[in-house]
Formats: C-alpha cells, structure tokens, sequence
C-alpha cells in the first residue's frame, strides 16, 4: 500500500536572534510545537504557499527568504515532505488564529518546547544560524 504524501510549507520566522514558535491547538498534535505553515494548493509554489498560509494563520505579511531545508518524515499514518523558508515579518502582529500559543525563542530556549518531530529535525540548523 502507498503512503500517502502530504506536502506542506513551514516559516522560520526570524526577528534578529529570536525564532517564532507555534503551538497547535487543534488535531492529532495538538499541543506540539511547530513552525507555522501549512499545506501547498496545487498551482501554487512553496514560496507562494508559505505567503498566503502566514497571512490566513497569523494574520501577517511576511517576506519568504533562503530555503534552509527540505525535510522528509514518516509518520505513522503518512509521509510528510515539508519545505521549510527563512521568513521575516513585513507587515503585522502575528495574531493567533488557529494556534493555541506562540513564543518567540533564542539559541538557549529552543529546546524548551515539545516540537513535533518532523520540525525538531531543523533545531540544530536554526541555532548554528543563530
């Protein structure tokens, strides 16, 4: 049997030092944390993808950057293949929509929220960045 494939962008928003950090309230997962993000509608590019995901989540512009890595994860139930951007806030507050909460973390707290799996693999690059 096939694994389903579920293609999805993520947003490393960076603000000098510090990393954005949601949690999810909703689901399978929730209460992990993640990088805010979603999935990729068809006709649509990773870049474009991770722009109207931020605005509809959060409620902010953002300016997509670098791509830092595309990571490839099995989950039990299916295979996650998450494109994942440099971002930098253009325009807003970062307004909760979806999520339950959201911090802003530095090289020393990053390990201090429960990341869901397929986003802990990008801990290591994010604090070398830092």
């Amino acid at each position: 049997m096939e694994r389903k494939v579920i293609e999805v962008v993520a947003a490393v928003i960076r603000d000098k030092a510090n990393i954005f950090a949601t949690q999810r309230g909703y689901g399978e997962f929730k209460d992990a944390w993640e990088f805010p993000g979603g999935k990729i509608e068809i006709g649509e590019s990773p870049k474009e993808a991770l722009k109207r995901e931020i605005k509809e989540e959060l409620d902010t512009e953002i300016e997509v950057d670098d791509l830092i890595e595309i990571v490839e994860y099995d989950y039990p139930n299916f295979h996650l293949k998450m494109h994942c951007f440099w971002a930098r806030i253009k325009y807003g507050n970062l307004i909760l929509k979806e999520h339950e909460a959201a911090k802003w973390l530095d090289k020393n707290t990053l390990d201090a929220v429960a990341w869901l799996p397929a986003d802990l693999v990008l801990i290591e690059k994010i604090k070398e960045a830092l």
